[in-house]
């Protein structure tokens, strides 16, 4: 059975995989190929294309094309009748939801059809199943989990089709609906709204806004204005956000997603880098509300399941708030928590094609990691530098693992591009700049020097299975950089450079044989520093995607002030 899984029907973050009896065989974000971030308004070509190549896998061989997206009817549902009620304002978009309420659907069916026959599908053979939003999200979560009991499922994100949040039960591979809430009463909208409010892209800076938070204090603004849920509902206050139309605050050109009375209540939008007053109490109060009423509806409809089981499966954009995620693990019923690393809408072509496939009675594996993209061998490698404009200077090294430790230990940061690139948003030591977190300075350096981005927002770490227990003070499992930990306090003053401001780090806690090479690099670490501990994040620089190809990393080393870049076993080098 072969399923391929295909996103973009919300116009960003398109992407592809490819379920081969049952197992996830490739997975990757259109982004990182066409080198546009969350390539908006695009289809997944280069990311089809890479996962059938991949598997060797000819169009005419694919049982079925899954996409998260589908009709929804006029009657038998309330999401079309909610949504035209709750817009009452702007009685044009409540009329199209009435009368027209499926028009993306078809549009976006159009541009998938487009894009099989680019990549040789036979429109007459090939089925195209449409699967809801939020059962993709779902279905990520849950199918994906390896969780065998009973499992209580939660999503939270903008919006798919119309349906905003899930709640739902997994058992014996089906997935049963038993709350969904509709726009605009949407919490990740919400959380979206105040991002653009606090100066930063929705749908791109909604971790920044997390970051911040930190700094600030919650109690100094209430905002419980803004949304409250009660009586099983949760209600978005549409006089300050999750607006559009003539509610929208404009400025420059632009309309946002909050309204001029947002402006009146909390001054005027924030502007440039720096993590100001009152700006952080704002970041500081919403992701306070935000945990709250995410807390008080995951109690309300799935408390009865955490208590029976222990089990929940959490996806959507929403599942990314590694703050409300730690929350979640902290609850006494709740014994495991499993995130879908690719929470956001790339990972439903996950959710799609997973969802099909166990539909079709083949069920899928449990999702171990997420090193899924493409990868290169060093004769590739050597070609890309020969080929390349700066004419780099590089050597083929032995022992890696030893020679890139001995190099961070000396507190040079080191662009790490070792085996298939990850899927998601989190590099997880496929496709990262790394740092020795006990060299004083090293992550100031990385941020002004590499990265460019704001000084305020956290560095993570990357762990030993073996160091977890310690440095977190737990076992549960975080293999995908979805939660944060309290830092244990002798390890705050051994790698002060992955620990954040509130004393907590979002971390990844590898197991060796999901990326031996990584895992050993730490091993060698700690027999420097006694830390098997490494700074971790992203290969790219601030407004870009993910380095996928060697031309691609080569690019970004050139056009930073990084030192040092290991490709495979190839390291090129400044110094």
């Amino acid at each position: 059975m072969i399923i391929l899984g295909l996103s973009g029907a919300l116009t960003h973050d398109p992407s592809a995989a490819l379920y081969i009896d049952g197992k996830l065989v490739a997975a990757a974000e259109e982004e990182r190929f066409i080198r546009d971030k969350h390539a908006k308004h695009r289809m997944p070509y280069e990311a089809a294309k890479f996962c059938l190549e991949y598997a060797g896998i000819k169009p005419a061989q694919v049982n079925a094309v899954a996409i998260p997206y589908a009709p929804i009817p006029l009657f038998g549902s309330a999401a079309r009748w909610h949504y035209a009620r709750r817009y009452w304002y702007a009685p044009d978009r409540g009329l199209d939801a009435i009368f027209a309420g499926n028009r993306r659907f078809y549009r976006y069916k159009k541009h998938i059809q487009w894009c099989l026959q680019q990549l040789g599908f036979d429109l007459k053979k090939i089925e195209i199943v449409p699967v809801e939003h939020h059962l993709t999200h779902a279905s990520s979560a849950y199918h994906c989990s390896g969780f065998s009991e009973k499992t209580a499922i939660m999503g939270i994100d903008g919006k798919g089709e119309y349906a905003t949040t899930f709640f739902g039960v997994g058992e014996n591979g089906k997935i049963r609906k038993i709350k969904e809430f509709y726009d605009p009463d949407s919490l990740g909208g919400l959380y979206g709204a105040l991002t653009e409010y606090l100066g930063f892209e929705m749908l791109d800076g909604e971790y920044k806004v997390m970051g911040m938070a930190p700094y600030g204090d919650a109690a100094k603004y209430d905002f419980s204005r803004l949304a409250k849920f009660e009586n099983g509902e949760l209600v978005i206050n549409t006089a300050y956000a999750n607006v559009i139309g003539f509610r929208r605050h404009k400025e420059k050109g632009k309309g946002y997603y909050f309204s001029p009375k947002l402006i009146e209540w909390l001054g005027p939008m924030r502007e440039g880098d720096i993590a100001d007053d009152p700006y952080v109490h704002y970041a500081a109060a919403m992701q306070a509300l935000f945990e709250k009423l995410a807390l008080e509806m995951m109690d309300y409809y799935l408390g009865d399941i955490l208590r029976e089981t222990g089990k929940l499966a959490f996806s959507g954009g929403g599942a990314l708030n590694v703050k409300l995620n730690q929350k979640i693990i902290a609850r006494p019923e709740v014994k495991e928590l499993f995130v879908q690393p690719a929470s956001g809408d790339a990972g439903t072509a996950v959710g799609a094609a997973s969802y099909v496939s166990v539909q079709r009675g083949v069920p899928v594996e449990k999702m171990e990691h997420v090193y899924l993209g493409p990868c290169y061998s060093n004769e590739e490698i050597i070609a890309a530098c020969a080929k390349h404009a700066s004419q780099p200077r590089w050597k083929k090294i032995e022992n890696v693992p030893q020679n890139i430790a001995k190099i961070l230990a000396d507190g040079n940061p080191v662009a790490w591009f070792q085996g298939r690139m990850e899927f998601g948003p989190r590099a997880l030591g496929g496709r990262s700049i790394l740092g020795c977190p006990s060299a004083p300075g090293v992550a100031d350096r990385i941020n002004e020097q590499i990265k460019f981005r704001e000084r305020w927002r956290p560095f993570c770490p990357s762990m030993l299975d073996t160091v977890a227990p310690s440095m977190l003070q737990t076992d549960h499992p975080a293999p995908f950089m979805t939660f944060t930990f309290e830092v244990a306090e002798a390890w705050k003053t051994r790698v002060p450079e992955v620990v954040h401001e509130d004393g907590t780090s979002r971390a990844q806690v590898l197991k060796r044989e999901h990326n031996p090479r990584y895992y050993d690099l730490m091993l060698e670490l700690e027999k420097l520093t006694d830390n098997g501990v490494v700074l971790n994040t992203s290969l790219n620089r601030r407004g870009e995607p993910m380095i996928c190809s060697p031309t691609d990393a080569l690019n970004m080393f050139f056009g930073s002030d990084l030192q040092y870049l290991i490709m495979e076993d190839i390291l090129v080098s400044k110094v």
